[in-house]
């Protein structure tokens, strides 16, 4: 993984509880968000950890353009901040960032973090996320977007599942909801990752308000 904060000594505390895991290394370091993008192109890491505030370009910036990056598509972000500003997350996951973490998270949790983000899960419960997205989100239209629908060729329970997970459901919940077994739940889950090229969850919470199949609740929008 590669680690992106323009504190030297912050980098290299973040290194040893990451190296400190034998399943994990890092591989490129770097002090503001330009410099990410080399380190980052240069060595196509599983996992980055992206500071927000820095010098040159922000860490929210330079998030976007590795995850727009089509040479970099099996790169996830994690956002990290001092900060729990739901504007900084809203961003942040808008520009493709998989999950956001403040800065005194411990140890452990850091390391579960980059292991659950390795593996496509959101480091957000899924109420949580919705939520979030729902309170940034403009209104989609009043029915979903069909045409959006069929560029990503979606059976319908494909799309009934993206709508659950737009809706804050869990894999189990879903799987009662729609009276499958989790396992068929996670393999439409594969296949919706696949097609909508969502990197995580957390982007297929966007992908399901985006094609209007969830509408924010009555009151949700843009914080004042």
């Amino acid at each position: 993984m590669v680690l992106v904060d323009d504190h030297g000594l912050l980098r290299e505390s973040l290194a040893a509880v990451i190296d400190s895991d034998p399943r994990l290394r890092v591989v490129g370091q770097a002090s503001d968000g330009a410099e990410a993008l080399e380190v980052v192109g240069a060595t196509a890491p599983d996992v980055v950890l992206m500071d927000v505030r820095m010098p040159t370009m922000d860490g929210l910036e330079a998030t976007r353009r590795i995850c727009a990056d089509p040479g970099l598509e099996r790169t996830r972000v994690i956002v990290l901040s001092m900060f729990a500003l739901d504007e900084y997350v809203h961003r942040a996951l808008r520009n493709g960032a998989s999950g956001f973490l403040l800065k005194d998270a411990r140890p452990a949790d850091l390391i579960d973090a980059i292991k659950r983000t390795h593996a496509a899960e959101s480091l957000f419960a899924p109420s949580i996320l919705t939520r979030l997205v729902e309170r940034y989100l403009d209104a989609p239209p009043g029915r979903p977007d069909v045409g959006r629908l069929e560029r990503h060729r979606l059976t319908e329970r494909e799309t009934e599942v993206l709508a659950l997970i737009g809706k804050g459901l869990s894999n189990d919940e879903i799987a009662a909801h729609l009276h499958l077994a989790v396992k068929t739940v996670k393999h439409h889950i594969s296949h919706l990752l696949a097609k909508t090229a969502s990197r995580d969850r957390a982007q297929l919470v966007i992908t399901a308000y985006d094609a209007g199949l969830v509408r924010p609740r009555p009151g949700a929008g843009p914080a004042a």
